[in-house]
């Protein structure tokens, strides 16, 4: 039975959560805040956490950065604010998707349901090559890339997106093929969590930024120029 973290302030969110995923199978522990949440983290392992951003004694970014520290375990943020800044900022830090309240509680677990089986399949077929060019060298079963011999930080999904693009270099994708092959069918964002997380991975990626190109009315390509 898989296990989730859920780190909220308000009861009331905590139950309804509770409700649905208790309703779905899960095993589900309770958290009132970041220091509680990051404590239990310590303590034990959880198949994925839904982590509430405003909390008091400590906030649910803070929280997610001093997690991703010691634990690579998927983070669902849950926030009021829906401004793409905060969207970015999570994504940033390390969180695997974005909840703006109110939610639907089906829907949450929905995104619950893909996000642990994307990271069960990750974890259970890795790649065994690596993919190197001019100083970029990407490691695809221990997840890792570098820079001229430097570690290149990534979110989890950066790493996915990237991985994706790069063991399809040279080939168009389309907005389409990278969301459902990346988040899944049952994606139930937008088109502009792609352009966000292309965004960061531009940045993350330095010189070689221009090695993503953008084919207007139709998607991405990764290069080697």
């Amino acid at each position: 039975m898989s296990k989730l973290l859920v780190v909220d302030d308000e009861y009331r969110i905590r139950q309804i959560i509770k409700k649905y995923a208790e309703f779905e199978g899960y095993e589900v522990e309770e958290a009132v805040d970041g220091m509680q949440a990051i404590e239990l983290c310590r303590r034990q392992d959880f198949d994925l956490i839904i982590m509430d951003v405003m909390m008091p004694e400590l906030d649910g970014f803070s929280a997610c950065k001093e997690i991703r520290k010691f634990k690579s375990t998927p983070i669902i943020m849950l926030s009021a604010r829906g401004e793409e800044y905060d969207k970015i900022h999570g994504f940033e830090i390390g969180s695997d998707d974005y909840v703006v309240k109110p939610f639907s509680p089906k829907e949450l677990m929905m995104r619950v349901n893909a996000v642990i089986k994307r990271s069960g399949k990750a974890n259970s077929e890795p790649e065994k090559d690596i993919f190197t060019y001019k100083g970029l060298s990407v490691d695809f079963s221990a997840r890792i890339v570098t820079i001229d011999g430097e570690r290149v930080e990534m979110t989890p999904k950066e790493y996915e997106l990237f991985f994706y693009m790069v063991k399809n270099k040279g080939i168009a994708l389309t907005r389409e093929k990278l969301i459902s092959e990346v988040w899944g069918y049952d994606f139930f964002g937008d088109e502009r969590t792609l352009d966000t997380h292309i965004k960061l991975l531009r940045k993350s990626l330095k010189d070689y930024s221009k090695c993503i190109v953008t084919l207007r009315g139709v998607g991405y390509r990764f290069e080697t120029l």
